[in-house]
């Protein structure tokens, strides 16, 4: 596969005679090999999930991380920090698996807003314990959420994720705009059979509570290892189910390195008008503006969710190393990070972690 298929643009200042020059910049932004800054940190909290949803984990759940290797949270707060003051890093999201399993969740927010220049902090969670922490968790200095929902009809929320919380996450989702945490995103992963119904009721109930709605597909990172690319449903499967219920046009706004395609929802009878968008991580790659860097729970760097390799900063931290030393070992990590995921690529190998071990 050519890079310009996965969307990596050509970086003259990175090359001669078509080769790559050797020597990664030791100062200034977090760069890669195809002039890509990093500056969206993901950090996973636990690898735990309270939901076993199908295209995420097996019904009896998986064996979680040892809670001696997890990162602590004074570790969690040097690594932010090296990361904010160092790495030219201007976005923190927490995620896991759940995030609101963590003990620590509002100490490490707290951290995150303590840091100068001070960082956008975000949270990906599947809401199940929201209602009684978003306040706590904005007064800590949490500036908004992103929030797993991929129905909202009862039944078919049970079947996908094994788990009868719907009631939970709805709450979850009104305690965060309540709190101030906007926008609202809501997540949204469609079953591949009801998803088609899933989406049109979705979208309805997002534009009627003032939530964005963020589709994405369905990317091979269960831990079955059972994804077919044929089962999924793409961005343009998407767009079909909705048009004959809403009136639809493409955000003119410039999408820049943002992952969603967004899409404007126009006034129509009984429906307020809005914007969702698509996350087409499958059919349309769009690894040519990815600006993330990954630490996962227990202290790896990835620099793309489907690397066959890590970095490890836990072992760093623990040995003693200066913040020299690790900051040397993450621009390391990400100048070696690929083009693209290579999901299309037919020699594509799923990455052995699962998504909830990676972290979202």
């Amino acid at each position: 596969m050519t890079l310009t298929a996965l969307g990596v643009p050509t970086v003259p200042s990175l090359t001669s005679g078509g080769a790559l020059v050797a020597g990664m910049p030791t100062d200034g932004p977090l760069l890669d090999t195809y002039g890509r800054a990093a500056t969206d940190l993901r950090v996973s909290l636990t690898d735990r999930c309270n939901l076993r949803c199908s295209y995420c984990m097996p019904a009896e759940g998986l064996d979680w991380l040892p809670g001696e290797q997890l990162l602590r949270p004074e570790e969690l707060a040097r690594l932010m920090r090296i990361a904010v003051t160092r790495l030219g890093v201007t976005s923190v999201r927490f995620t896991g698996g759940e995030p609101l399993l963590s003990r620590h969740l509002e100490e490490v927010v707290a951290a995150a807003a303590g840091l100068r220049p001070r960082p956008e902090i975000s949270l990906t969670t599947n809401a199940v314990g929201l209602a009684r922490r978003a306040a706590k968790l904005a007064a800590a200095g949490l500036d908004r959420v992103n929030i797993s929902l991929d129905s909202v009809n009862r039944d078919r929320f049970a079947a996908i994720t094994r788990r009868d919380r719907l009631a939970d996450v709805v709450a979850g989702l009104a305690a965060a705009k309540a709190a101030g945490l906007a926008p609202v995103k809501v997540n949204a992963v469609l079953d591949p059979t009801t998803g088609r119904e899933d989406v049109v009721e979705l979208l309805g109930f997002c534009l009627e509570h003032g939530y964005q709605l963020r589709i994405i597909e369905q990317m091979p990172l269960d831990a079955g290892h059972q994804w077919r690319r044929e089962a999924a449903l793409t961005a343009d499967d998407v767009l079909a189910a909705l048009r004959p219920h809403f009136r639809l046009r493409p955000d003119p706004a410039p999408r820049g390195s943002a992952p969603a395609e967004l899409w404007l929802v126009d006034s129509g009878p009984n429906t307020p008008a809005g914007k969702f968008g698509v996350i087409a991580s499958v059919s349309h790659a769009f690894c040519g503006t990815c600006d993330r860097t990954r630490l996962t729970a227990d202290g790896q760097i990835r620099s793309c969710l489907f690397s066959a390799d890590e970095t490890d900063l836990r072992g760093l931290l623990r040995g003693g190393a200066t913040d020299d030393a690790i900051e040397a070992a993450w621009r390391a990590a990400m100048w070696a990070k690929p083009a693209g995921h290579g999901i299309n690529d037919p020699n594509f190998v799923q990455p052995d972690r699962p998504m909830s071990a990676i972290g979202g």
